[in-house]
């Protein structure tokens, strides 16, 4: 299928500037996408534009990519419903630089550039700035903005200059790449179409040539209609010391049923026919979660490399009880041991109530004994009210301890 095909298969289409997506199959073309560097790590949200931004890629489209170093400085008040904590230099910094790693992974093998906004802001004069920019943009554009609207309204927090020129600043940023670069798309998530429009408007301003927009929409979660990416610890990171891979894996396992096909085909590079493949096995069975465990599998992968993934698989089915500790390597068993988030020592006759408490997976004995008799506790993958450990409960030398679906202990027999 074409390119203007597949976006709107995957439901990649939101608004555009284009009267005909066909274009996108014709000649090349160069575009940018941006993230500004609020943080040091990119977001599943974020990921879903990547996504976008890879098919773009894939069918022969320059992509320049944009860490916000100047952006970062003001911080996006699109959606905040008040001013925004700066950050500092280093922060930014810091930031910029992870963000950079997180481009190279997730385009591993693609062809792209790397661009910082600061780099071309930080030579640029107030008064010049004002003079050759703002002298183009009509303060009712500006003050029709949804958000600037809402910060000063009755019950707004107000809004700082800095703030209200914020879509000024990404406006130029399209216009500097239109100019250096011969961007003439920029490819953005929903929430950025009106910071995105004041770059096409002052480029026919200012150039008298005509530049696009194309959004993405926000992914939602279909069962709860919130936005998606959130898990019950905050935010999904792709930065595996903010949401580790374990975690990053199991909330992919977790997906609604509902939106499990739409994430397959925003999140994975699954052709249809492969994924309409993997929807018709999950739906024979849905227990199985194939779907959902095809989608962890793949985004894992995708973010963290093949030996995470298959590491944090084997990790998931072990909690399941769907693989043994039997079946596993001693030495990879001994790996996961000296990296799993509660471990200890223990031998054949100790109590269960006890080990429970210890580790931290019952808040008291008193606790622990009312969890074994709701058969809220499983070792090595089955359900039991057992008080203390026996001989078999050992495999390899080591025992898993589990509470619920995913709180955890691994035991090594002494």
């Amino acid at each position: 299928m074409t390119l203007s095909e597949e976006l709107q298969w995957r439901g990649f289409v939101n608004q555009t500037t284009f009267k005909d997506l066909s274009v996108l199959d014709d000649e090349p073309i160069t575009f940018y996408w941006g993230v500004d560097p609020s943080a040091d790590s990119m977001t599943i949200g974020n990921l879903a534009a990547a996504m976008m931004v890879r098919h773009f890629i894939e069918r022969g489209h320059k992509a320049v990519l944009l860490v916000g170093g100047a952006t970062g400085l003001i911080g996006d008040p699109d959606g905040k419903k008040q001013e925004r904590d700066l950050l500092s230099l280093d922060d930014i910094a810091r930031n910029k630089a992870a963000l950079a790693e997180q481009y190279k992974r997730v385009f591993a093998g693609q062809a792209f550039e790397i661009v910082d906004n600061y780099d071309w802001f930080k030579e640029i004069g107030y008064l010049e700035f004002l003079r050759d920019v703002g002298k183009h943009v009509p303060m009712r554009q500006m003050l029709g903005r949804d958000f600037v609207q809402s910060r000063l309204g009755e019950t707004g927090a107000g809004i700082s200059y800095a703030e209200f020129s914020y879509s000024l600043i990404q406006g130029y940023d399209f216009l500097h790449l239109f100019r250096t670069k011969g961007v003439t798309l920029q490819v953005c998530g929903a929430d950025q179409w009106g910071n995105s429009i004041t770059g096409v408007d002052l480029i026919r301003r200012i150039e008298g040539k005509e530049a696009h927009v194309y959004s993405t929409p926000l992914v939602t979660n279909k069962t709860t209609g919130q936005k998606f990416g959130k898990s019950e610890d905050g935010a999904v990171w792709l930065e595996k010391t903010k949401t580790n891979p374990l975690d990053f894996y199991q909330f992919w396992i977790n997906c609604d049923d509902e939106g499990v096909e739409e994430y397959l085909k925003i999140y994975t590079l699954l052709n249809k026919e492969e994924l309409e493949a993997v929807m018709a096995e999950h739906k024979q069975n849905p227990k199985e979660r194939i779907a959902q465990t095809r989608l962890a599998v793949e985004v894992t992968r995708l973010v963290h490399g093949e030996v995470w993934a298959r590491e944090v698989r084997t990790r998931t089915e072990l909690l399941i009880g769907k693989t043994k500790l039997s079946s596993l390597a001693p030495e990879e068993i001994q790996r996961f041991y000296q990296e799993w988030p509660r471990t200890l020592q223990a031998s054949v006759g100790d109590e269960v109530i006890a080990i429970l408490a210890a580790t931290g997976l019952a808040s008291s004995k008193t606790d622990a004994r009312r969890l074994l008799s709701e058969r809220a506790i499983s070792i090595n993958g089955e359900k039991t009210t057992k008080e203390t450990l026996e001989a078999d409960d050992f495999q390899n030398g080591f025992a898993l301890i589990v509470k619920g679906k995913n709180d955890s202990a691994l035991a090594e027999q002494v």
